[in-house]
């Protein structure tokens, strides 16, 4: 009887093992269909990261060829250097009239050396005057600025002196290439003291010039090259010597900085791509945003250097122009710039003596928001430019690279056109 029942639940165990089996091939086997019938899939690369997308007729490949990718790469890397153009030219333009007022002003109480005391001169003049009384003189600014290249370019073409240079030009060509600038800069000097007092004279207490009155002024000037038409004003001739030293003398120092920034750039490039174990297929965009950087970096350090030397070239240039300026220690009223200097070394000697070594740093505030502004609008134009590379481009975001480590799973045959771009992203983030 016992042997019996023994074996009726050893009967019974069986068919509930018989059964669980069963259900389990069943559960297994909806389970894959289930698998097989969704959109889902294990991730193996970098390329399943991405979504697949419906094929339609009328959606066309994004480049035809890997030469198209490198193509846009280049456009998008050159918009970099467009950026920065732009930033330089004509969004800086506004601390560039601040900082040329304070220079020239002489006997102002508040000297502005850091960029916070400038904020609530800032906001008083935009009160009283309007937004547009920080942009004025930016038309004889820029025509000066174009009338340099034009005069250069003209020099260029009836000599053998070259425009510009390079790694193989000799030391003759280089010479050349000096005097080319020298007899450039003095072109310009009375047309530049035209446009340096259309930059700094009140809106308010003056009349707002005309987009050629910068040529009629610098043209009147020129005409009077050893007579001066006012009792103060210095002759030309008296600063064409400072004009040239300083143009010529910033332009060789940044030459200088720009090469040294250049190379030290270049092999944080390359030490950061070998420890990566990997190297950029496109030099030219790489070249083209370390070359942004390295002008940004000569710019900065020429305009430091030399910026006692042009607050002295200023107050002399402007020196019996009768101008009115905005009394930047308030930034409510105006003042008239009266001077009576004989030449550089006596106002480097008058601006010792009444306003010490500082006096020769007015308004070196305004550089340093010129700056900031600078960088921060090229930090802000390679982020918006590297995020449309990477919404264009077949690899993922760095974020999720990094974070599935497949930077060093990337397909032989993927070509990304955010490389160029956000390849020295460590190297901006050393020059920050």
């Amino acid at each position: 009887m016992y042997n019996h029942q023994m074996a009726g639940l050893e009967d019974y165990g069986r068919y509930l093992e018989d059964e669980d089996e069963l259900d389990n091939a069943r559960f297994l086997s909806a389970y894959k269909s289930t698998l097989d019938d969704a959109p889902y899939q294990f991730i193996n690369s970098e390329r399943d990261l991405t979504l697949p997308l419906q094929k339609h007729k009328n959606v066309q490949p994004l480049y035809e060829s890997p030469d198209d990718e490198i193509s846009l790469r280049k456009y998008l890397g050159a918009s970099v250097n467009l950026i920065s153009l732009i930033t330089e030219n004509l969004l800086c333009h506004p601390f560039l009239v601040l900082r040329r007022q304070c220079q020239v002003h002489h006997t102002a109480r508040r000297y502005h050396v850091v960029p916070i005391t400038l904020l609530p001169v800032i906001v008083h003049l935009h009160q009283r005057q309007g937004v547009t009384t920080l942009w004025k003189g930016i038309g004889s600014v820029l025509l000066v600025r174009g009338m340099t290249l034009a005069v250069e370019d003209v020099i260029s073409k009836f000599t053998p002196w070259p425009k510009e240079i390079n790694a193989k030009t000799t030391v003759k060509q280089f010479g050349q290439h000096l005097l080319l600038k020298c007899i450039s800069i003095a072109a310009v000097v009375p047309f530049y003291s035209a446009s340096l007092v259309e930059t700094v004279q009140s809106d308010i207490a003056s009349e707002k010039p005309g987009i050629f009155d910068v040529f009629r002024e610098g043209a009147s000037r020129l005409l009077s090259w050893s007579v001066p038409q006012k009792g103060r004003m210095l002759p030309v001739w008296a600063l064409v010597g400072p004009s040239i030293s300083l143009g010529l003398s910033k332009y060789v120092c940044q030459l200088f900085v720009r090469g040294i920034s250049t190379r030290i750039m270049c092999r944080r490039v390359t030490f950061y791509e070998e420890r990566r174990g990997a190297r950029t297929r496109d030099f030219a965009a790489q070249s083209q945003v370390i070359e942004v950087y390295s002008t940004m970096i000569s710019l900065m350090a020429t305009e430091m250097i030399f910026y006692p030397f042009e607050t002295i070239l200023h107050r002399i240039q402007l020196q019996g122009t009768r101008t009115i300026i905005d009394n930047l220690d308030s930034g409510y009223s105006v003042v008239p710039i009266l001077t009576s200097y004989e030449g550089v070394v006596d106002c480097y000697r008058q601006t010792l003596a009444s306003e010490g070594v500082s006096g020769l740093y007015k308004g070196f505030g305004a550089m340093m928001l010129q700056f900031a502004a600078h960088v921060a609008v090229i930090k802000l134009g390679k982020w918006f430019i590297t995020q449309i590379s990477e919404l264009m481009s077949s690899k993922p975001p760095a974020k999720v690279v990094e974070f599935y480590k497949l930077e060093g799973k990337t397909p032989v045959g993927s070509a990304t056109m955010s490389r160029s771009i956000s390849g020295i992203s460590s190297l901006s983030e050393e020059i920050s």
